[in-house]
């Protein structure tokens, strides 16, 4: 019987420093473009999307130019803004897209009747934050820390542990994206505080997403086998 608690794989993250970059590195890698997102106002980015089979997407997310414009100003004074998600507006981050783009993070969903916002309330040490979006008529609430940073616990993080994210419309946005034939085959991470973010991994109910081990050279990393019409290719 399927744990009631336990979480559900919502969608991948690819991180790059431009659209472009990010939709020529998919291509490269998987053999097709992802469609056509959107934009999302309140963190100043942008994205692409490409449907996985069992009610998945990926997602190709960057800074959007033109937010990135009017958040400078005509003056080219830095004006207050929140900082965006997945630590976009992190030097170090900023460094790394500037060698191409890479699979970052990865989206946990929550499913009900449990509430994620009552959840954060409840537990506001282990799980960020939830800030509400929309984009058209789609809304949905996620966690985003204040500082922007990806998710963790008592220090590790770096992308392995999931944002949560609860929908609320009632079809999943990823029934509106174009079949692929793509499919997840196998998450996988490695870390090198490794039990530590085993063990919030476990706490959310989200272990059995992902395949977790050490990180012999202190490295995290996050890579994803997916089943296409061509093979099984894997995205790091």
């Amino acid at each position: 019987m399927k744990n009631a608690s336990a979480l559900e794989l919502d969608h991948l993250v690819v991180a790059a420093r431009t659209l472009e970059e990010g939709a020529r590195f998919i291509a490269d890698t998987l053999g097709v473009e992802p469609a056509v997102g959107g934009t999302h106002a309140a963190m100043g980015t942008h994205n692409r999307l490409l449907r996985l089979w069992g009610g998945a997407y990926l997602e190709v997310i960057a800074i959007d130019p033109q937010a990135e414009r009017d958040r400078t100003g005509q003056e080219g004074a830095a004006a207050p803004a929140p900082r965006r998600w997945f630590a976009l507006d992190d030097p170090a981050m900023r460094e790394r897209l500037a060698h191409g783009p890479y699979l970052a993070h990865w989206a946990a969903r929550v499913p009900r009747p449990k509430d994620l916002g009552r959840w954060q309330s409840q537990y506001p040490d282990r799980i960020a934050r939830v800030t509400p979006m929309a984009r058209g008529d789609l809304t949905w609430r996620l966690t985003v820390p204040e500082d922007g940073a990806f998710p963790s616990w008592q220090g590790a993080g770096d992308g392995i542990v999931p944002t949560l994210i609860q929908w609320d419309t009632a079809a999943h946005p990823s029934a509106r994206l174009p079949e692929t034939g793509f499919a997840l085959k196998r998450l996988k991470a490695r870390h090198p505080q490794a039990d530590r973010v085993r063990e919030q991994l476990q706490w959310l109910g989200a272990a059995h997403l992902i395949e977790l081990d050490s990180a012999p050279d202190g490295a995290p990393a996050l890579s994803a086998d997916i089943e296409t019409p061509s093979g099984v290719r894997t995205l790091a």
